[in-house]
């Protein structure tokens, strides 16, 4: 295979059906190989509300505890990632659900106990690469849900950007070409947040610890920009954050190191 796209699309998108009907045409119709991996949207809140589990955010990340972990698994790897699946197979791209347990393909560990206990959080620790081009060698295309497991059999909630991050590190490692791409509601990285207009094109290690420093870049948009340069210093070839409408054009911002 000659190049693998790993995209990942953000909670925001997958909230609004209109939206995810619009991107998942969009993905289908890519020709090279590719990896999806998805996150949860506000539907485990309101799940979460009408079974009588209490949700806890702590600077925007949810605290799992036992009966969220439950929540989390039945809405991302079930309700959420099959409905994904579905509609895919209907555009006529073959797709395969998957969570860190499937196949043994993402390997973690709870996350330690530090000023915040984040529950049954994981942290990720091997990608099984040789799995998961089997499965598209075998002209499968694995659509990811943010659940991973440890080596008791724990499911853990993790985070769907480092995921994405982590599977495109564990292929270009294992020799494949890998593009990145993050794929959420905004057109790229803004230098303006209430102006969608504002994209930031080109972003270099340099110039993203500049953006930190100036107060531009904040909040969830951090977390999201160190996965990216993780990758790219792990060899993957390019890192893209754009709208979800632009997975072909791949218009929005580029990160280089």
């Amino acid at each position: 295979m000659s190049k693998v796209y790993i995209i990942k699309i953000g909670g925001n998108v997958i909230d609004n059906p209109v939206a995810t009907q619009k991107f998942l045409s969009d993905f289908a119709s890519i020709k090279e190989s590719k990896i999806l991996v998805h996150g949860g949207g506000k539907i485990a809140t309101q799940v979460a509300e009408k079974l009588g589990v209490t949700t806890q955010m702590i600077d925007g990340r949810r605290i799992t505890d036992e009966p969220m972990l439950d929540v989390v698994t039945m809405v991302y790897g079930g309700l959420v990632n099959k409905k994904v699946v579905a509609q895919l197979q209907a555009l006529k791209c073959n797709a395969i659900g998957l969570m860190g347990a499937d196949a043994g393909v993402i390997l973690a560990k709870k996350r330690p106990v530090g000023v915040i206990d984040y529950g049954f959080a994981g942290d990720i620790e091997q990608v099984n690469a040789t799995q998961l081009l089997a499965f598209i060698n075998q002209e499968l295309t694995p659509i990811i849900a943010p659940l991973t497991v440890d080596v008791q059999g724990q499911i853990l909630n993790t985070n769907a950007d480092t995921m994405a991050s982590a599977i495109a590190t564990a292929l270009a490692k294992a020799g494949t070409e890998v593009n990145l791409v993050y794929c959420f509601e905004k057109k790229g990285v803004l230098l303006n947040p209430e102006d969608d207009d504002s994209v930031i094109t080109d972003i270099n290690k340099e110039k993203y610890a500049q953006l930190k420093a100036d107060g531009v870049v904040s909040k969830g948009m951090i977390p999201k920009l160190d996965n990216a340069f993780a990758a790219l210093d792990q060899g993957v070839k390019e890192v893209h954050i754009i709208h979800a409408d632009n997975v072909h054009a791949q218009t929005g911002t580029k990160l280089t190191l």
